[in-house]
């Protein structure tokens, strides 16, 4: 059975409603208001546009569910974790293509709604719900991470989701965060009324310092997945250009030739362009 579709809202109105959750987190997240455990009536339906914790409640459309978990290249072999998973769709179209996935929402009634959800689509040992606070909860063990929340929210998070494991996808619904340019973005044209937009992150490997050739050094200095730097080689330093990390793979270009290499632990090994392979090591200083 498929779920109820729920009323979408105009661009504008929506985004006037997610803003609104911000003023209202610090009264939601008080002790007087903090969510009970008692489960959820069976006839509970939430209205999007409902006040949340940090943001009010819009549903995802299926059709950019769908995106998003196609730009992660979610498979089965992954771990999709949903922050602030609402009615659970996301979770529960994941463990629809057999992929495991968890959903983690400080809503009670919107976690027991969820699991009714995946019961009656017959997901219940793929598709997971806890409830909980998105940033006091360890998603770390997550290769895709999918999010709906504001770009303060997104920059609030940044710095847990860079030190994630190297690979880890992150896909947002239509929120950026700041100066971390996305690695790729999708706008929907059709079967979208509003929050049309998907954008795609993959954790880059910490690779800034120094990295030791067997003759020559490598340097690098690291923004997100993006590099500048230099490569001494056979005496002659050269500075590089086109260089980026996609999760733990490194490719830039030095003297007209192409590189490309993998990281692992201290270590690079990489073929380069016109023949080759080449290694590099951490430097300690």
């Amino acid at each position: 059975m498929t779920m109820k579709p729920l009323r979408s809202l105009t661009a504008a109105c929506a985004v006037s409603l997610l803003s609104l959750g911000l003023a209202l987190a610090q009264t939601a997240s008080s002790p007087s208001t903090a969510p009970t455990t008692a489960p959820a009536s069976e006839a509970y339906e939430p209205k999007s546009g409902q006040a949340g914790k940090d943001v009010v409640w819009v549903p995802t459309q299926q059709t950019l569910v769908d995106t998003m978990l196609n730009m992660a290249g979610a498979t089965p072999a992954d771990y999709v974790i949903d922050l602030g998973s609402g009615d659970g769709r996301t979770v529960i179209t994941a463990a629809k293509r057999g992929i495991r996935a968890l959903g983690i929402e400080y809503n009670p009634d919107m976690v027991a709604l969820s699991q009714r959800n995946a019961q009656r689509e017959g997901v219940t040992e793929r598709a997971t719900f806890r409830q909980g606070d998105i940033f006091e909860t360890d998603f770390s063990d997550a290769t895709v991470l999918t999010l709906f929340l504001l770009p303060e929210l997104n920059v609030k998070l940044r710095p847990t989701i860079l030190n994630m494991k190297p690979g880890t996808r992150v896909v947002s619904n239509s929120f950026t965060m700041d100066d971390w340019e996305s690695d790729e973005s999708v706008a929907l044209a059709e079967n979208c009324a509003s929050f049309c937009r998907a954008h795609k992150w993959v954790v880059p490997a910490k690779v800034a310092g120094t990295w030791r050739l067997p003759d020559g050094e490598l340097r690098l200095t690291q923004k997100y997945q993006m590099l500048t730097g230099t490569l001494t080689s056979g005496g002659k330093r050269v500075p590089i250009s086109e260089a980026k990390m996609n999760g733990a793979e490194i490719v830039f270009t030095a003297a007209g030739r192409r590189y490309t290499g993998k990281v692992e632990n201290n270590q690079i090994t990489g073929s380069r362009e016109g023949g080759g392979n080449w290694t590099a090591t951490r430097s300690a200083s």
